[in-house]
């Protein structure tokens, strides 16, 4: 189980690091056409997520890889957890179905990983 909790750290935390860094990067002007909801959220809220994206990322990681305080990585799943209700609920409200699945999907495994880690496959 300990390798199927680092596979889908990995999987969340190449992801997350991606998103987190293509909305970090980029206008809203270059983000809208392939995420409407930017047009109803700030810039700073934007920006925001998606320097927490990239921090989670990180989390779910490094304190393991380096054994500097692995408790962040069930915390920084916890905190993708948390994020994934949210981007369930705003693209519900749009209507986005397919992004709600996807959504749903990354709230599961940042769930397993959060259980396992906080769990019996503690670091």
């Amino acid at each position: 189980m300990d390798i199927v909790l680092w596979v889908i750290a990995g999987f969340l935390a190449v992801a997350f690091l991606g998103a987190g860094l293509f909305k970090l990067t980029q206008p809203r002007e270059k983000l809208a056409p392939q995420m409407g909801w930017v047009e109803d959220w700030p810039v700073a809220g934007v920006k925001t997520i998606a320097a927490l994206e990239v921090l989670a990322a990180v989390g779910l990681v490094l304190p393991a890889l380096l054994d500097i305080a692995p408790i962040l990585v069930p915390l920084a799943a916890t905190g993708l957890a948390i994020t994934m209700v949210g981007a369930v609920i705003v693209h519900a409200r749009r209507a986005e179905w397919q992004n709600v699945g996807v959504n749903a999907v990354l709230l599961a495994l940042a769930v397993v990983v959060a259980v396992g880690r906080f769990g019996a496959w503690a670091f």
